[in-house]
């Protein structure tokens, strides 16, 4: 239609075919995407299953089918890990076999897509492990992976292990092999294309990964044990993240010692593990680094998750990679020898894992009118194998981003993205101005992208414009930006959003007196702060948000339990900090009404945060508390995910006295 065609109605009444039964019915959430020869792997999240994630094989011919039978349980499986309780990589393919985590009971299995008439075989035992970030030796029959031992309530630990592909662990522990325990946390094992070394990362507390890890080498024997080992890299000031081989076996990495997370590679370990050199340390003699490609280009991000892959083997000669520069994604290829890069034009933005085998890449990536889906390109032409929903949507109901910087209150500079309403079936009056939500992204280290995303296009198609805040701290924009949140946090964030909020008042773009402020786990407690802080905001949105940090560091699982303290730049709980920076000793200060979503089995955030600053906001005004008895820290349930928006968009409505056109 166009603009003359339009109806007219309020912003934020408009009718809209991207309902919540769309969001959860049919569309789907995809990860972890994989090559193996001509096939493709990926993993689907599917509301409708009570959050299931299904693994998923596409053919050469476009066959496409869930491939892992029940396990002998019969149980359907659910390829899931609780690694660190945000999980990540829960499975691995190599040739015909697959290797993957069970959510249901925290094991490991192994099929043989060879022999599919053998079914699952359980590798692990029934015991209180957790396993991810799994590397498959074929040669040597085992499988490497990152084990959480839980067997210990009080005392976690984190173990580089190995695996009997045999089962034999399945019935006794004691076959699990403990290649490294010296470290607070373990990840990213990759093993060399000649199998005769072992690359992976490590860190320890107070540090997170992103701000501070190492990166080891160790020459293997037949029977897969440590022969040597060396620390490649450490350094206080410098994250490590994606050890993984060139097809000469070439080490490459990504650190960001330079400030940006730019690709390196370490040449000298072809031949290398003799046993004269490795008897002699001869071996690590011979090992040379050197940046390939020195830029202010972000080739990784913080890895809240396991199994990061934003680069791969393209062929001998060449990686394939995705990167950011200035809020915006791109993918290329880098050559080896002298880092010279080329950027493809795909009309796609990676936006995961990034993948190739023979020359054939494939990526999860999104573009302006297309939410994160599965994308190939081969002979230089891109093309959807799994979209996120089944039919895509009208280009006149999409928002596009605009890139938007402003100046915070202290002088420095903010990123973001504005969507305006849009719709091909409505405008607003030509007077009125459409209301605003600002959304803050969780982490605090992770970033809102340009991309189509589906929940954000649910308002902007109602008439609701959004500000999507990547405030400093945020990933992409470079180390300098992000560990400027490090003290600050609870102080940077919350000027940023109000910034950008009074930024676009100024500029004419929203209503004023229609402003909200939303956002999750430490984005909720960021919002919670800004409608405490200033009167901008007429409503405010948590979902499962902090809100007592005292409280929540006596909950924290062990990935974040001295996470608070370096955001916070205060150690001891005792420093008034801890208080200061909590919503719940602001909630006097919060007029505007309130909507809290929270699961009551959240491992995360426990919902007693929510029901403390819900009591208190009790006191001031309007409050709306939606919990849902069986979800956690993230909505699984198609049924839990329509409520919460539906009831979401009804909170708003009411208190802005907008009704449904």
């Amino acid at each position: 239609m166009s603009e003359e065609t339009l109806q007219v109605a309020p912003y934020g009444s408009w009718p809209s075919d991207l309902t919540t039964d769309v969001l959860t019915r049919r569309s789907f959430r995809l990860s972890q995407v994989r090559v193996c020869g001509n096939d493709t792997y990926w993993v689907e999240t599917r509301s409708a299953q009570e959050g299931r994630n299904v693994l998923l094989r596409r053919q050469l011919d476009g066959r496409t089918e869930e491939i892992l039978p029940m396990t002998a349980d019969s149980e359907l499986m659910d390829v899931r890990t609780r690694v660190h309780e945000h999980g990540g990589k829960a499975y691995t393919v190599v040739d015909n076999l697959i290797v993957a985590s069970h959510g249901g009971d925290g094991c490991l299995y192994k099929y043989d897509l060879e022999n599919p008439s053998a079914g699952l075989r359980r590798l692990t035992p029934k015991v209180a492990y957790r396993f991810a970030d799994m590397t498959v030796d074929p040669v040597r029959g085992i499988v490497f992976a990152v084990m959480e031992d839980h067997t210990d309530s009080q005392r976690v630990a984190n173990k580089l292990v190995a695996v009997p592909l045999d089962g034999t662990a399945a019935r006794e522990a004691s076959n699990i092999k403990v290649l490294w325990d010296k470290d607070d946390f373990v990840a990213s094992p990759a093993l060399s294309n000649a199998g005769d070394f072992l690359a992976f990362i490590t860190w320890n507390h107070p540090q997170m990964n992103w701000n501070q890890s190492a990166l080891h080498v160790a020459p293997l024997t037949f029977e897969g044990d440590f022969a040597d080992h060396t620390v490649l890299l450490d350094d206080p000031k410098v994250s490590i993240t994606q050890p993984r081989w060139s097809l000469k076996d070439d080490l490459i990495h990504v650190d960001d010692s330079s400030g940006w997370a730019n690709l390196y590679r370490t040449e000298g370990f072809r031949g290398a593990n003799t046993s004269e050199n490795v008897s002699r340390g001869l071996w690590k003699e011979q090992l040379r680094t050197r940046a390939l490609h020195p830029a202010t280009k972000a080739f990784s991000a913080p890895q809240w998750r396991l199994g990061l892959h934003s680069y791969d083997n393209l062929d001998h000669d060449h990686l394939v990679a995705g990167w950011s520069e200035d809020g915006n994604f791109a993918l290329g290829a880098i050559r080896l020898d002298n880092g010279q890069l080329e950027t493809w034009e795909t009309g796609w933005s990676p936006a995961g894992n990034v993948c190739c085998d023979n020359g054939r890449v494939v990526m999860l990536a999104d573009s302006a009118y297309e939410p994160a889906s599965i994308v190939q390109i081969r002979h230089a032409k891109a093309q959807v194998i799994r979209r996120a929903i089944e039919s895509p949507l009208p280009k006149g109901d999409i928002s596009r981003a605009e890139t938007l910087t402003w100046s915070t209150s202290d002088g420095a500079l903010c990123h973001g993205y504005f969507f305006a309403p849009t719709s091909a079936t409505y405008k607003g009056p030509k007077r009125d101005k459409p209301p605003l939500i600002v959304t803050v992204h969780d982490g605090p280290t992770s970033a809102h992208r340009p991309g189509l995303n589906l929940a954000r296009q649910f308002w902007t198609n109602r008439g609701f414009a959004i500000l999507d805040v990547n405030y400093r701290g945020s990933t992409g924009y470079g180390r300098a930006y992000r560990d400027s949140l490090l003290g600050n946090w609870g102080v940077y964030d919350v000027d940023d959003c109000i910034a950008g909020a009074k930024s676009l008042i100024d500029q004419g773009k929203v209503d004023p007196k229609k402003i909200a402020i939303r956002g999750s786990s430490a984005g909720g407690m960021t919002a919670l702060l800004a409608a405490a802080k200033s009167d901008v905001f007429t409503a405010v949105c948590s979902r499962h948000g902090i809100t007592d940090l005292k409280a929540l560091s006596t909950k924290l699982h062990k990935f974040e339990s001295e996470y608070l303290g370096r955001l916070l730049g205060a150690d001891s709980t005792n420093d008034p900090r801890w208080e200061e920076r909590s919503p719940l000793s602001h909630a006097e200060q919060i007029h505007a009404p309130a909507f809290f979503v929270q699961g009551r089995a959240d491992q995360i955030v426990p919902a007693e945060q929510t029901d403390a600053m819900a009591k208190a906001l009790n006191k001031n005004g309007a409050v709306t508390v939606l919990e849902f008895e069986n979800e956690g820290h993230v909505l699984k349930s198609a049924a839990a995910i329509r409520k919460a928006l539906d009831s979401e968009l009804a909170f708003y409505r009411e208190v802005w006295g907008v009704k449904e056109a």
